[in-house]
C-alpha cells in the first residue's frame, strides 16, 4: 500500500500560519462585514439616481470587495497547503471558490445580469460564519426528498377535490370551478384559509352539503398536510444538527492531529495496563496468607503457653 506523500516543512509552516489567521474570530468577522458591505452596494445600485451620481465610487467599492474576497480565498487555500485534497472535501470551500473565481471569467463579467446574480450569491456566504444558518440550509437540503413526497400527495389531494368541486359547482360557480385548472387554483388559494368564509357562504347558497366539502378540505389540506411538512422539516433539522456536531468533532480531531486509529490503540494500551495492574493485585492477594479467625489465634496462643 502506497503511503501518502508528506508535505515539506515550508508548506507545513505556510499552512499553519494561514490556518492561524483564517481560524481567528476577528478574521471571520471582517469577512462577514465585507459580505454585508457587498450586499449593501448591490442594494444601492438599484437606485438609478444614486448609481449615476456615485458610479465611480460604487465601482471602486465593488473592486475593493472583490479584492478582499480574493485575498481571503488565497488565504484559505494556503491553510490547506500541506493537504490540498482536504480543501475540496468541504462543500463550502468549493462554493466559495466558484463564487470568487467566477468574477474573473471574461464571458461572465461581460454579462451584467449573470454578474449581478453571482454577486448576489456572495450573500449566501454568510452561512459560513453563522452556524445556525448553516444548519438551517443543510436541513432544507435534507428535507427535499420528503418535501417532494409531500408535494406529490398534496397535488393528488388537490386534484381529487378539484374534480369533485368541478362536478358539484361548475354550473353554479363557473368563475371558480368552471374547469379543472380554475378549481385547482381556487382550492390552492383556500389552502391558506384566506377567503374560506366567502367560499363557504357561496357554497351554502348552492347546497347545504358543501360545508362537508370545504370542512374536509380545510382539515386535510391546511392542517394535516401542513403538519406533515413541518414534521419532515423538523426531522431534517435534527439530522442537520447532528451532522454539524459530527463535523465539528471531526474538525477538532483534525486540529489536534489525532488519528482515530491511534486513539483506539491508546485505549487498548490503557485497558491492557489496567488489566496488568489488576492481575498483579490478585497475585499479591494470593501470596498473602489469609488472617486466622479469632478463636483459632486464641487456641494457638494457649498451646504455645
Amino acid at each position: 500500500m502506497n503511503q501518502p506523500t508528506q508535505a515539506g516543512p515550508g508548506r507545513r509552516r505556510l499552512a499553519a500560519h494561514c490556518r492561524r489567521i483564517a481560524e481567528d474570530p476577528s478574521f471571520g468577522m471582517a469577512v462577514f462585514v465585507v459580505i454585508l458591505l457587498n450586499a449593501g452596494l448591490m442594494g444601492a445600485e438599484t437606485y438609478s439616481g444614486l448609481a449615476d451620481a456615485h458610479r465611480r465610487v460604487l465601482q471602486l467599492a465593488e473592486s475593493g470587495c472583490l479584492t478582499l474576497f480574493t485575498l481571503e480565498m488565497l488565504l484559505r487555500l494556503g491553510a490547506y497547503a500541506d493537504r490540498p485534497k482536504a480543501f475540496f472535501r468541504d462543500p463550502w470551500n468549493i462554493f466559495d471558490l466558484l463564487i470568487v473565481a467566477s468574477a474573473f471569467l471574461p464571458f461572465l463579467r461581460e454579462n451584467t445580469t449573470v454578474l449581478r446574480l453571482l454577486r448576489l450569491a456572495r450573500v449566501l456566504r454568510t452561512a459560513r460564519f453563522l452556524p445556525h444558518l448553516r444548519i438551517l440550509l443543510l436541513a432544507v437540503g435534507r428535507s427535499l426528498p420528503g418535501t417532494a413526497s409531500f408535494l406529490f400527495v398534496g397535488a393528488l389531494v388537490l386534484y381529487v377535490y378539484a374534480m369533485v368541486g368541478w362536478v358539484c359547482f361548475a354550473q353554479s360557480d363557473p368563475g371558480h370551478y368552471g374547469s379543472i385548472g380554475r378549481a385547482m387554483l381556487t382550492l390552492f388559494l383556500l389552502t391558506t384559509l384566506d377567503g374560506l368564509t366567502d367560499a363557504v357562504r357561496a357554497g351554502l347558497e348552492i347546497s347545504r352539503f358543501s360545508i362537508v366539502y370545504y370542512a374536509s378540505y380545510a382539515l386535510l389540506a391546511s392542517f394535516v398536510l401542513v403538519n406533515v411538512l413541518i414534521g419532515v422539516v423538523l426531522n431534517s433539522l435534527d439530522e442537520a444538527r447532528e451532522m454539524e456536531e459530527a463535523e465539528a468533532r471531526a474538525r477538532e480531531r483534525a486540529a489536534n492531529d489525532t488519528d482515530p486509529a491511534d486513539e483506539v490503540r491508546d485505549r487498548i494500551v490503557a485497558a491492557r495496563l489496567a488489566l496488568d495492574d489488576l492481575e498483579a493485585s490478585l497475585s499479591q492477594l494470593r501470596a498473602t496468607p489469609a488472617p486466622l479467625p479469632e478463636h483459632e489465634r486464641e487456641r494457638r496462643l494457649e498451646s504455645a503457653v
